[in-house]
C-alpha cells in the first residue's frame, strides 16, 4: 500500500487549517472511485482528525485556564 505522509509542518497549523485540510480530504474520498486511493486517503483523514482533537482539548484548556485567571483577577478586587 502506498500511504501518503501529513506534511511536517502540519502542527504548526491552526485548527481552521486543520479543518479545511479534513474537508478536503472528505472531497476527495467522495469522489474517488479507485478503493486503494479511498483507503490511503481515509487512514490520512484519520490520523489528521487525532491531530485536530489533541489541538481541540489544548486550546480548550487554554480557554479555560484565561477565564479562570480573569475570574480570580476581578475576585481580588
Amino acid at each position: 500500500m502506498n500511504e501518503k505522509n501529513l506534511p511536517d509542518d502540519i502542527n504548526s497549523k491552526t485548527l481552521d487549517e486543520l479543518t479545511q485540510e479534513a474537508q478536503k480530504l472528505i472531497n476527495k474520498l467522495e469522489k474517488d472511485e479507485n478503493l486503494q486511493n479511498s483507503i490511503s486517503s481515509y487512514q490520512e483523514l484519520v490520523k489528521l482528525n487525532k491531530i485536530i482533537e489533541k489541538k481541540f482539548f489544548k486550546e480548550s484548556q487554554n480557554i479555560t485556564k484565561d477565564v479562570k485567571d480573569k475570574i480570580n483577577k476581578i475576585l481580588k478586587k
